[in-house]
């Protein structure tokens, strides 16, 4: 059963600054429809927490500019979500004998490419347009080391700044800045020598330091870049924005529109809104999303200070979602069994702030995606 959910704060006013998990002043009204009978239901509870999730059901549609949308198109237009629902009979007929165009360049763009080479060949090559190059590797263990003995450890968190370090551990990290710009070295250029990536025009611009404090890095098919020599799988830059136009693709800078029959569109999910459309109230919309320029604002990337009696779980990025929710489970548990106090909202609002700038300092313009992967063991002991 596929369900709708909307929250409202009921029963009393805004509250919060104790560090208690409970209060007698207030309750969530829970609303659950039901999306094939339309049925409703309704709960009051004492405390929520949002496990929904965050790579699914709301696709993130580019914008586009006046009349040069997908009704522009003749052809067809869906995104990767639709894609995904097909069985994989269903997904071979749907691509075969297309002249296919995937925009996207992370991990499922990349398998549908495949896909669509594997149903196609070179008589209908596949178009992979991308605007920003990624660092993809053919497995995790870069020149035979494993990559979490790079990086997924208590020494490699030393080689980072952290937030609210002190004088000595912010010194150690600025005198083993060589040692961090070898590690990205040494992985990026076995991503060079498996894959190719200067033959392609696929070398990123970033350091590899910054893709996986991202989260951003990915594990490229099996014989992809094969397929790209043999020609069933076209690569494409964007330099700018698309927009759609009868035959295809309008490129930004480009005179000649990109001739297709089937655009996909790998563009990924839009969690943030997702998150922020479970709340009725307007304020609570603004409270859970905060600043545009900053993380979002939840502390230990689960409470919101100025949200009463909810958590959430599963919103910021790991190598690991699975074990870092985990832990983050186990933290709540012992939060709302009495173990201990949260503290003050303003002290809550301090500890994001660092946060914040840590995830903009190794993330760059990626920080929104709160990925905590450069500091996964740092994020378990807390």
């Amino acid at each position: 059963m596929k369900a709708y959910l909307r929250m409202r704060w009921n029963l009393g006013v805004c509250g919060g600054g104790t560090g208690e998990p409970f209060s007698s002043e207030g309750k969530w009204k829970v609303i659950v429809e039901d999306k094939q009978s339309l049925s409703t239901e309704t709960y009051l509870v004492d405390f929520v927490i949002l496990c929904i999730g965050r790579f699914s059901d709301v696709p993130n549609i580019p914008e586009f500019t006046p009349n040069k949308g997908p009704k522009a198109f003749h052809g067809t237009v869906i995104h990767s979500m639709e894609y995904a629902d097909m069985d994989y009979e269903s997904a071979a007929k749907f691509v075969t004998g297309k002249q296919v165009t995937v925009v996207g360049s992370q991990k499922f763009a990349m398998d549908i490419a495949m896909e669509c080479s594997n149903a196609n060949g070179i008589e209908n090559p596949c178009t992979l347009l991308y605007r920003t190059e990624h660092w993809n590797f053919p497995d995790l263990l870069p020149w035979g080391v494993p990559l979490a003995f790079l990086y997924f450890n208590c020494f490699s968190e030393l080689l980072v700044h952290k937030p609210g370090e002190g004088f000595l551990l912010s010194l150690l990290a600025t005198l083993l800045s060589p040692l961090r710009w070898a590690y990205s070295k040494f992985v990026e250029t076995y991503a060079n020598k498996k894959l190719g990536l200067y033959k392609y025009g696929m070398v990123p611009k970033q350091r590899f330091l910054q893709d996986i404090s991202s989260c951003l890095i990915a594990v490229v098919p099996e014989n992809f870049y094969d397929r790209v020599q043999e020609g069933s799988i076209i690569l494409k830059k964007s330099l700018g924005n698309f927009g759609f136009c009868q035959e295809g693709i309008l490129v930004e800078g480009e005179v000649s529109p990109l001739t297709t029959e089937l655009v996909i569109l790998a563009t990924g999910f839009n969690g943030e809104k997702k998150l922020k459309n479970v709340f009725v109230s307007p304020t609570f919309q603004d409270y859970i999303m905060g600043s545009q320029e900053a993380i979002l604002p939840l502390y230990r990337h689960c409470i919101n200070g100025r949200i009463p009696q909810l958590a959430v779980i599963g919103f910021s990025e790991s190598i690991s979602n699975l074990f870092t929710s985990e832990i983050r489970c186990k933290w709540l548990a012992e939060l709302l069994g009495g173990t201990f106090k949260v503290p003050s909202i303003t002290e809550m609002e301090t500890d994001v702030k660092r946060w914040d700038e840590y995830a903009k300092r190794y993330g760059g313009k990626y920080y929104r995606r709160s990925c905590i992967n450069a500091l996964q063991a740092s994020c378990m002991v807390q």
